[in-house]
């Protein structure tokens, strides 16, 4: 028995130097890990926040930990391009604080805070960098986008882990960076349109749709897939954005700043689905547009639900959230109206659904959604996208981690957020310098 102990020491000190001698002393698993992290960088540059507040919470550092698998079902993709979406510039204030903090930990194991620090930034196209035991579906090289979770780590790093279920094979007739530009919007207006109102390419053919606040990504984004279904979409937005609307195909587009917007509608045939992107007292007369007992919908995007758990806290925010819902269907309903509630929702499926229709050209991109400087510019060590709340002018734009590129920029104001999406895509960068007399290209999407 002495003898058999003492050659098992000896075979594991010499299996030791063997992997020490080809491995750097790291030890040979007995078991393939679940996580494939590289040893060598444990560390990551990433735009986080320590606390909830205004634009000075976020911080650029260097040292973020770099993410690891821990289902069998993830994947680490490489930040090529990420955007910045109005929900990010909320979730840096704290909104739906409570209910995400529930989702990140529901048996409240975790002090307050924990969540810190918080990566933000929701949507991401790169490339698969390893992939957890379950993962059939993506191997490492492969291009892929997605969309996040706002209850999980952000895009605004250099590396993020997401659930394969939640991946896509990134289109093949979009860059990068045009292609992170898409996926939350998209699968919010998937979502909406599909998911809620039922709506596919059989059954759309020769619906009328009406889509309020269509000048936004969801909206210019909706409205592209309603034309590729065939329906009749007449898009509700600024005069200012009336020839992108009807560049991406609306049929008729009615100013909401004229002041005669619901004589407009009057004058025109009922609709068959109404999506709201605006919210607010849109839902008191716009149900008043549909076609009374043939299965008409409307669904809206703008809901109480987190702003209730915020404010009540988790179990009478919900009590209120349902008590609202139902109150609203069951009173639309003896109307002749379906009333519905929509919400992001992070899908690979639908972004395969979604890719099919941009490589077969469904998806118009041009100077309208996506606009091009023509100058270089030197990035900076600070993020101004999520500047000021209301009235100050916000500037977007595009940073990459080993300098500067032609830059797509995105300019507004955020207090227009509910007409306009205004993304950013951001590459990393390690050293930033932003100036502040730049001239920037307005665009909307």
């Amino acid at each position: 028995m002495e003898l058999l102990l003492k050659t098992c020491v000896l075979r594991r000190n010499a299996c030791t130097a063997v992997c020490f001698w080809r491995s750097h002393a790291v030890q040979k698993p007995s078991v393939k890990k679940i996580s494939t992290t590289s040893p060598r960088s444990t560390v990551m540059p990433a735009w986080v926040i320590d606390k909830y507040g205004k634009n000075e919470v976020l911080r650029f550092t260097q040292n973020m930990m770099i993410p690891v698998i821990h289902y069998p079902n993830e994947v680490i993709i490489k930040v090529h391009a990420a955007s910045v979406n109005p929900i990010d510039v909320n979730m840096r204030s704290g909104y739906g604080a409570t209910a995400l903090n529930m989702k990140r930990d529901p048996l409240h194991i975790k002090t307050k805070g924990e969540e810190f620090p918080l990566t933000l930034g929701r949507d991401v196209s790169g490339v698969v960098m390893e992939c957890g035991l379950d993962v059939r579906y993506f191997k490492p090289g492969d291009e892929v986008w997605a969309a996040v979770p706002p209850w999980k780590q952000g895009t605004l790093s250099e590396f993020v882990v997401v659930s394969g279920n939640e991946v896509s094979l990134k289109p093949k007739s979009l860059t990068h960076t045009q292609a992170a530009s898409l996926p939350y919007v998209a699968l919010t207006a998937w979502s909406a349109i599909h998911k809620v109102g039922g709506l596919n390419d059989k059954n759309c053919t020769g619906k009328r749709v009406l889509i309020l606040g269509a000048s936004g990504g969801v909206g210019t984004f909706a409205i592209q897939v309603m034309k590729a279904w065939a329906a009749h979409v007449t898009a509700v937005c600024s005069q200012d954005a009336s020839e992108l609307v009807r560049k991406l195909g609306a049929d008729d587009v009615i100013d909401y700043r004229s002041g005669n917007m619901e004589e407009q509608l009057k004058s025109l045939k009922p609709f068959d689905f109404i999506l709201d992107n605006v919210g607010g007292s849109t839902e008191t007369w716009a149900l008043n547009f549909l076609k009374k007992w043939s299965g008409a919908t409307y669904v809206t995007l703008v809901t109480p639900f987190l702003l209730n758990m915020d404010r009540l806290g988790i179990a009478d925010g919900m009590l209120q959230t349902g008590v609202t819902m139902g109150s609203k269907t069951l009173k639309h309903f003896w109307q002749g109206v379906h009333y519905r509630w929509a919400f992001f929702m992070a899908s690979g499926l639908y972004l395969d659904d979604i890719a099919k229709l941009v490589d077969e050209g469904k998806r118009y991109l041009g100077s309208g959604v996506i606009s091009d400087s023509e100058g270089l510019w030197d990035c900076g060590s600070w993020f101004v996208t999520l500047g000021a709340v209301t009235g100050s002018a916000v500037f977007l734009c595009i940073l990459h981690h080993s300098g500067c590129e032609r830059v797509p920029v995105h300019a507004g104001k955020l207090e227009q957020v509910t007409e306009h999406a205004y993304f950013c895509i951001v590459w990393l960068v390690e050293s930033i310098k932003f100036s502040e007399d730049i001239e920037v290209l307005p665009s909307f999407g």
